[in-house]
């Protein structure tokens, strides 16, 4: 046996989408090395092409944009890489693959595991809790619209403004939480007991998934933990929800959650029994209110759903998208609104997400020179083919790589600067697991 070959590695079967790319071809050059099974979706049913990979990679020839061919290639697969790029500027081209295309994998993928699911009369450890639905004025029974006000209530009462909320279904079929809070120290709040389905508890779920809309507020989530016949020894936990003007879906990952009282342990998601939405003018961000010329004291929530999102040890879905460093100016902006639409859509799906964003690609040998893994959009430098497909095939079994976006690039060598960059050796060795320490330090949930 191959001494590069993976444990578990021969039980896996990993799609790459996009096998033919510069990245592509070397990503499935690494997986068969590593015993992996690879299937490739291929757009050009081209004798040329095709003979490009190995005679073991079952080809499955379509377009990413056709959800029909996407389907048909998810089928029997344990991970999808994603290295597929548009060819051309052109919008449409660009919408297909770098949006759609991700929108369509990631979908197919969610569902062929549903499907598996339903066959063993379970539900799938992808799938995301449905936690509460506004569908409907029904729907809204059970949460109860509070207003309070951290200050004394001699202290609030010289300053008193008015302060009022409401949750209503409106005649356009939407949940609306909106009004005003001129109260200084004030704020209003809406709060339900949680009614999770027999069996479902938070515990198994890495955080909350928020569909939401309106005029672009900031919002404080609150979780009560605790018996629920003694309300005195309950504890809470806080997270800050920030929404855009218009509709947007907010992670939120449980990690993220703050005690009230520091002296309480870390949230322990299986004990959650209430959910709180709270809106407070003072924790609106400056900058907030010059971006809106309505008076950030008013506010307008409209809800569509919340989920919770499933957790995991691996990731589940790698994409290669693109740092922006590298690209002309006069198309820079049109690509990375592609290929961001297509990053939220893979965050939005629940799956356990890698996103892979490189330096300009260079056509080099990889592993030899070190590398700069960062989140501040700081990158400025080219990288290897060879090194980014390594990062892929790499990131397919561990475990700090789930739910993370980061740049990479080679290290910048300068005489002054270094210290901004998480540095790390990359070294033509099987064995340098130079991945882990790497992104140990990275935030999740980005």
């Amino acid at each position: 046996m191959c001494e590069f070959t993976v444990p578990g590695a021969q039980d896996t079967t990993v799609l790459v989408v996009g096998a033919t790319s510069r990245i592509g071809r070397i990503v499935v050059r690494k997986l068969m090395l590593r015993g992996y099974n690879v299937k490739a979706l291929v757009r050009r049913n081209d004798p040329e092409v095709i003979d490009m990979l190995p005679r073991s990679v079952d080809v499955v020839v379509g377009d990413v944009g056709d959800p029909a061919t996407v389907k048909a290639a998810v089928s029997g697969c344990s991970k999808i890489i994603y290295c597929a790029t548009a060819r051309s500027t052109i919008t449409g081209d660009l919408n297909r693959v770098d949006n759609q295309g991700v929108r369509n994998a990631s979908k197919a993928f969610q569902d062929y595991y549903n499907e598996l699911a339903q066959l063993r009369a379970g539900k799938s450890s992808k799938s995301k809790l449905l936690i509460a639905k506004f569908k409907s004025a029904k729907s809204l029974k059970g949460w109860e619209v509070r207003q309070g006000s951290y200050f004394p209530n001699t202290f609030v009462s010289r300053f008193d403004e008015g302060i009022d909320a409401s949750l209503d279904f409106s005649e356009d079929q939407q949940a609306v939480f909106s009004g005003f809070v001129f109260t200084r120290g004030g704020y209003v709040e809406i709060s339900k007991r949680l009614s999770l389905p027999l069996g479902s508890t938070l515990d198994r779920y890495d955080g909350l998934l928020f569909s939401v809309g309106g005029n672009g507020r900031s919002y404080v989530v609150i979780l009560e933990t605790g018996p629920l016949a003694d309300t005195t020894q309950s504890k809470k936990y806080f997270a800050r929800m920030t929404t855009k003007v218009g509709f947007c879906r907010v992670r939120v990952p449980f990690s993220s959650f703050r005690p009230v009282n520091p002296q309480d342990p870390p949230l322990d998601p299986f004990l959650v029994h209430t959910l709180t939405i709270r809106f407070e003018p003072k924790r609106q961000r400056p900058g907030e209110a010059s971006q809106n010329s309505s008076d950030p004291r008013n506010f307008e929530l409209k809800l569509e759903y919340i989920k919770a999102l499933p957790t995991g040890q691996e990731t589940d879905f790698i994409l290669v998208s693109c740092s922006g460093s590298g690209i002309e100016s006069n198309r820079r902006e049109q690509v990375l609104k592609a290929k961001k639409a297509g990053e939220d859509a893979l965050r939005r799906s629940g799956l356990g997400y890698t996103i892979v964003r490189p330096g300009p690609l260079q056509e080099e040998p990889g592993g030899q020179r070190a590398l700069i893994f960062d989140q501040g959009n700081r990158i400025s430098q080219g990288i290897s083919c060879a090194d980014v497909a390594d990062i892929c095939v790499k990131a397919l079994h561990d475990s700090t790589a789930r739910n993370k976006s980061f740049d990479v690039c080679y290290e910048y060598v300068s005489d002054q600067g270094n210290e901004l960059y998480e540095l790390v050796a990359h070294l033509p060795d099987k064995a340098n697991n130079y991945l882990a320490p790497a992104l140990s330090v990275l935030e999740k949930n980005t």
